[in-house]
């Protein structure tokens, strides 16, 4: 599956308008010291980090035309060594933006935004990203992947402190559907299995390893496409980021 660049901006700018719609109705300063879903990190610091992600963006540059882009799956596959840099990075500007965060995190995604119209000006180029070159469009899925998963992070979060009840989602289902599709692409083409989407949720906090492998579960996020098949033992494969 290729995302062109339109339909990914569109479902970044959408993506992020919720976010940051979101974070206006539930921001509490006693909320950003508090604990997340994620081990280790702060509900601050995981909005912090959805502005390190936009920054990504920012700073994309265009590289000469014959570049071998990365793919999604390559890209996102340079996650892992940087964890403990990502994470400390993600706290140093947690605590520098204490002062206004959400200001903060607004700020960089505006400059993220309008990076993005200057690239897309000529097509879908090839840019450097901080992890290496990627089609611009592939940059871009990547930082909805960003919002969707973090969004999720966040909001598992604030419904854990503030009760289930209180909290509207701020996700987005064509966000959802956009990586959850991006992330099964990258299973089909590994495996060469004809599988589909039943559970855009369960499926992306699965392959994002927010959620503890187990084929049950599998089955719910994913399904075959014709029914005399099974869906495959994947745990060997998950989580791709």
């Amino acid at each position: 599956m290729h995302v062109d660049v339109t339909t990914a901006a569109t479902a970044l700018h959408d993506q992020w308008d919720r976010l940051r719609e979101w974070v206006g109705q539930v921001s509490d300063p006693d909320l950003v010291p508090e604990p997340s879903v994620l081990d280790g990190w702060t509900v601050g610091e995981l909005w912090a980090h959805l502005g390190r992600a936009m920054d990504a963006l920012a700073v994309c540059t265009p590289l000469p035309a014959g570049t071998v882009p990365l793919s999604l799956a390559e890209y996102l596959g340079t996650y892992a060594d940087r964890a403990a840099d990502i994470a400390e990075t993600t706290r140093r500007l947690a605590a520098e933006q204490a002062g206004d965060p959400v200001g903060a995190v607004e700020a960089r995604a505006a400059a993220a935004f309008a990076r993005l119209d200057e690239l897309r000006a000529s097509g879908d180029p090839v840019v450097q990203a901080r992890r290496g070159p990627v089609l611009l469009s592939t940059m871009v899925v990547s930082r909805v992947l960003e919002l969707v998963v973090h969004g999720d992070d966040l909001y598992r979060s604030v419904r854990r402190a503030r009760g289930a009840d209180l909290v509207e989602d701020p996700v987005l289902p064509a966000a959802l559907d956009l990586v959850a599709d991006a992330l099964l692409t990258i299973v089909r083409q590994r495996g060469g299995w004809d599988l589909e989407v039943a559970d855009a949720r369960t499926w992306v906090r699965l392959a994002a390893g927010r959620t503890p492998y187990d084929v049950d579960v599998l089955a719910v996020g994913l399904a075959p496409r014709w029914t005399s098949e099974a869906v495959p033992d994947l745990g060997r494969m998950l989580p791709l980021l």
